[in-house]
């Protein structure tokens, strides 16, 4: 632990770098606060020696370390923020009851985005779990039909797919017929291997008399259906950022972006409760720069989802964290409605 002075030195230092994006010398420091500037340089070397702060090549500033911005958000942020003003705009956002609930995800992610200025992410349930209650198919075209999957929770997943060629819409309706028999009951995730398993029975046989092109058509589809539903907005935020005004930063960053890369930051972060990895504890090198901060939402008493915030290390703390727990106990009570 930090002495009580320590702490006012680096909660000050990491305040105004986020402002200014400069390092931060004593002569700032003792325009604030009420030491002498050698009691605030001592302070200064003791935090860079316990490794709070660090120094700049580029000047006789310091700005703070991965370590530091913890100590900070752990220890120095009082969790008790009060109701700040932004908190009406999503109170507003969610009062909305004739709004789907997906839309109303989708406006969340892109509210919290122009609240912050950062990178947004909402990581939606993943079906993995879920069981297939009922399987059916939708002519829309010619060749075009949407195959819809109800499962246990009452979710309906859809998936739009090309009927193969040489093959009717009645064998399609057939294979539809065989499938809700075979899978009823099964964890999305586990049709694949039950498919498989059931490869050499009757029933499989017949279908394979009509074509294996449509097993291999409709094993996509649930393919599809086991991955999780991503909301990302906000991803050229990044850009209007000081620390990467480097054109190669910019392009790195970017392409991870346009890969969707990202999601991997937030996967498998349900179990956490909220977390906060910055700079290098992201282990992309593109987000060597930046703070992801996830935070848990409930979908069930089994299922959850996750709602993320990407910024620049100097990210605003004591607005963001407030702010996405605030919406995530909003997502929660969407899912319950």
């Amino acid at each position: 632990m930090l002495t009580e002075r320590q702490e006012m030195v680096l909660k000050l230092i990491i305040e105004e770098y986020i402002k200014t994006a400069e390092p931060i010398g004593s002569r700032t420091l003792s325009k604030i606060l009420d030491f002498s500037p050698a009691t605030i340089r001592n302070e200064m070397a003791d935090l860079e020696d316990l490794g709070y702060i660090e120094k700049t090549h580029t000047s006789s500033g310091r700005v703070p370390s991965d370590m530091g911005y913890h100590y900070y958000i752990e220890t120095i942020l009082k969790d008790d923020a009060g109701y700040d003003k932004s908190f009406n705009v999503i109170d507003e956002l969610f009062s909305n009851t004739e709004m789907k609930r997906d839309e109303a995800i989708k406006q969340a992610m892109n509210l919290l985005s122009q609240l912050t200025n950062y990178t947004t992410i909402a990581l939606g349930p993943n079906a993995y779990g879920s069981k297939v209650k009922k399987i059916e198919l939708i002519p829309l075209f010619e060749s075009t039909c949407v195959l819809l999957v109800v499962t246990n929770h009452g979710h309906v997943e859809s998936k739009q797919i090309t009927i193969p060629e040489h093959t009717s819409l009645d064998d399609m309706k057939r294979v539809i017929e065989i499938f809700n028999d075979i899978l009823y009951d099964c964890p999305i995730g586990q049709v694949s291997e039950k498919l498989h398993y059931e490869i050499n029975t009757e029933r499989i046989k017949d279908i394979l008399i009509y074509n294996q092109t449509i097993i291999d058509t409709f094993l996509e589809a649930f393919t599809k259906f086991t991955q999780s539903k991503y909301y990302l907005s906000g991803r050229n935020k990044m850009l209007y950022q000081p620390e990467f005004s480097d054109v190669d930063r910019v392009r790195e960053l970017m392409s991870f972006f346009e890969q969707n890369d990202i999601f991997r930051l937030v996967e498998n972060t349900q179990e956490q409760g909220m977390s906060v990895r910055i700079g290098k504890e992201n282990q992309v090198s593109a987000m060597r720069d930046c703070t992801v901060i996830t935070v848990p939402y409930q979908l069930s008493d089994k299922d959850s989802g996750t709602i993320a915030i990407v910024g620049p290390t100097r990210m605003e703390y004591q607005k963001v964290i407030p702010l996405v727990k605030y919406l995530a106990s909003h997502m929660s009570k969407l899912y319950k409605e």
